[in-house]
């Protein structure tokens, strides 16, 4: 069982670019996190607005069960819109600002979202990995505390 982390290209002025790794600690913490639910997580920034939509479909069609999506600046892209509801696996919706306007999310009905973490900066992706592990019934921690109890 897999969890995917797909991040999209950053909009810096008119420029787009690879998205800005996750610091050390946090990808620490997530692959921590992940091991002790039971799970593995796999990371990947992309490029640009094709490097993200293949990277879904990579996810889709591998041993992944859900998305941690981060359309960075592509949120509105119609190619990804299109794409999402063609894809088999259900993902969190991750957005690393806490920016909650309509506009910057993805359409409600753009695929099989599970829920979306507003959050700052990294404690987005940290909320958006316990959203997947409820989704996956694996959420349970080591002190056998269950998330929303």
């Amino acid at each position: 069982m897999s969890i995917f982390i797909i991040r999209g290209p950053e909009a810096s002025g008119a420029l787009i670019r690879t998205a800005v790794p996750l610091p050390a600690p946090v990808l620490k913490s997530l692959v921590h996190r992940a091991i002790d639910a039971g799970t593995t997580v796999a990371i990947r920034a992309c490029g640009s607005e094709q490097e993200l939509l293949d990277a879904l479909r990579v996810a889709d069609h591998s041993r992944g069960e859900v998305t941690l999506l981060d359309p960075g600046a592509c949120v509105g892209s119609v190619r990804l819109q299109r794409l999402l509801p063609h894809l088999r696996n259900p993902y969190v919706e991750v957005h690393d600002d806490d920016a909650r306007t309509p506009e910057a999310c993805l359409p409600a009905d753009a695929g099989q979202r599970i829920g979306v973490a507003h959050g700052y900066c990294a404690q987005s992706y940290v909320h958006a990995l316990e959203i997947a592990l409820d989704h996956l019934g694996c959420s349970e921690l080591r002190e056998g505390v269950h998330v929303g109890t």
